[in-house]
């Protein structure tokens, strides 16, 4: 009997990992992605995995995410070999975010090296190297979507449009065993319905078991025209205050919406007078593949502002300046007032919007808004919970600067989102919530049980469920 195991992401939002294994398939893992917040060191030297990686027969990443994929050089350098499957757009934006990932925790490790050496400690050996990024980069089939290959001998593979991020992916699993025919869905992270510069997640109608994101399952999004109105006053009022604003954002999905509401923002004229600065040379990259990747986009999206594969985005948003060397990043800090800093990191943990912090979280005329999800540990999820203390490089800051949260530019479905994609499935499946924190999850299977009578399972971390 075919089974999964839940590895990551389970009552939880990050570290997304799924281990199925079947006789017709052998071992496939769904996702291999690293755990967000705290020190990436202490988490690499933690996370062990919960299977021998040299047995897995493949991967089949839903999306390049870094809680979708950050373990996947680590996996292979403990010994997996076999095929990556992802969407071609995913494999692309891969090789941004793990060689970025990578050097960050190259050079972290190497300082903490240095401070252990001093202390007499026991140095640390790295769990993988840039050489596991480059295999890993190398064992990626890309596919388009609906594509179909085999999966082992007899399963079938199919990725489908999550309307997520850029190349993001449901995956869909089919085979026969002992006679059955079985077919699991793994929607990774749906997208919302109508979401900017994506398209809407494509709806699967048949499935045996579904294994569902719930990030969102307590709450609903802004709509667009709501959240650009939030966005216009926001700024309005920092304007009027002599102030600057600051936006954690993801170098993926996240920036390329903020550029595109921004650009709405300037042909409005309502832009003339700021200063916009993407500090994020992970971002700026992962712009690049945007652009390449544009039929890939929502054509009413990329129409609207005249995208097209010759024009680069900011071509459209002329205030923007990209910031790529770390000097040019330290110039901003220069400016008095008018600036809006787009940096990584999204929540916080790393990254140059903590450098920026240190220089403008302490004014309470600059404003610091929120963009998306912040997972538990992470500094964004503490300032959102209203903190007026926090540490940065060793030092304490007081939080003076205002704190404002953009609902509507998740890149998640909402609760009526995720209902709705469900409820295509005829007969019902046996649903799964994984990808949720519990209020969430538990607020999701209530709703899906008062309107479908459909009752899902919520399964603890390293619970094993047979189908």
């Amino acid at each position: 009997m075919a089974t999964i195991r839940f590895l990551g992401a389970a009552q939880e939002v990050t570290g997304s990992c799924h281990l199925l294994e079947s006789e017709e398939i052998g071992k496939v893992l769904l996702d291999c992605g690293m755990h967000q917040g705290g020190d990436i060191i202490d988490r690499l030297e933690s996370e062990d995995f919960a299977f021998n990686p040299h047995s897995v027969d493949a991967v089949v990443l839903s999306h390049a995410h870094l809680d979708h994929s950050g373990m996947l050089p680590k996996l292979v350098n403990q010994g997996f070999n076999g095929p990556i499957y992802c969407t071609q757009a995913t494999a692309d934006l891969l090789d941004i975010m793990l060689r970025d990932s990578a050097g960050l925790y190259e050079r972290d490790l190497e300082r903490e090296n240095l401070r252990r050496k001093r202390q007499g400690k026991k140095l640390l050996k790295p769990q993988y190297r840039m050489q596991d990024v480059e295999r890993t980069l190398s064992l990626c089939v890309g596919l388009e979507y609906c594509e179909q290959v085999l999966l082992g001998a007899n399963a079938k593979l199919r990725l489908h449009d999550a309307g997520h991020i850029l190349g993001s992916a449901i995956v869909e699993i089919t085979f026969n065993e002992r006679g059955k025919d079985k077919c699991l869905v793994f929607s990774g992270d749906l997208g919302k319905r109508d979401a900017v510069l994506m398209n809407d997640p494509s709806y699967l109608k048949k499935a045996n078991v579904v294994l569902m994101e719930s990030t969102y399952g307590d709450r609903e999004h802004k709509n667009e025209d709501d959240t650009l109105e939030q966005l216009e006053s926001i700024l309005a009022e920092t304007w009027q205050r002599g102030g600057n604003v600051m936006i954690p954002s993801f170098a993926v999905g996240r920036t390329q919406e903020l550029l595109f509401y921004l650009g709405c923002l300037h042909q409005q004229g309502k832009l003339d007078n700021w200063q916009i600065f993407l500090d994020s040379p992970m971002a700026i990259e992962v712009t690049r593949i945007y652009e390449k990747w544009v039929e890939l986009l929502d054509p009413k999206d990329t129409a609207h502002l005249h995208l097209d594969h010759h024009k680069p985005l900011e071509d459209f948003l002329p205030n923007l300046f990209m910031a790529v060397t770390p000097e040019d990043s330290m110039a901003i800090n220069k400016i008095a007032r008018g600036a809006i800093v787009i940096a990584g990191s999204g929540m916080c943990n790393g990254g140059r919007i903590r450098h920026h912090f240190k220089q403008r979280i302490w004014n309470k005329n600059n404003t610091l808004i929120f963009v998306g999800f912040q997972a538990r540990g992470t500094l964004g999820r503490i300032l959102v919970d209203g903190a007026k203390h926090i540490k940065l490089f060793g030092e304490p800051y007081l939080v003076k600067a205002r704190i404002e949260t953009l609902g509507g530019f998740s890149a998640h479905a909402g609760q009526s989102g995720l209902i709705k994609w469900i409820g295509q499935f005829k007969p019902q499946p046996k649903v799964v919530l994984v990808h949720g924190e519990p209020l969430a999850q538990q607020a999701l299977a209530d709703k899906l049980w008062q309107e479908q009578q459909l009752a899902v399972e919520i399964p603890a971390l390293n619970h094993s469920m047979v189908f």
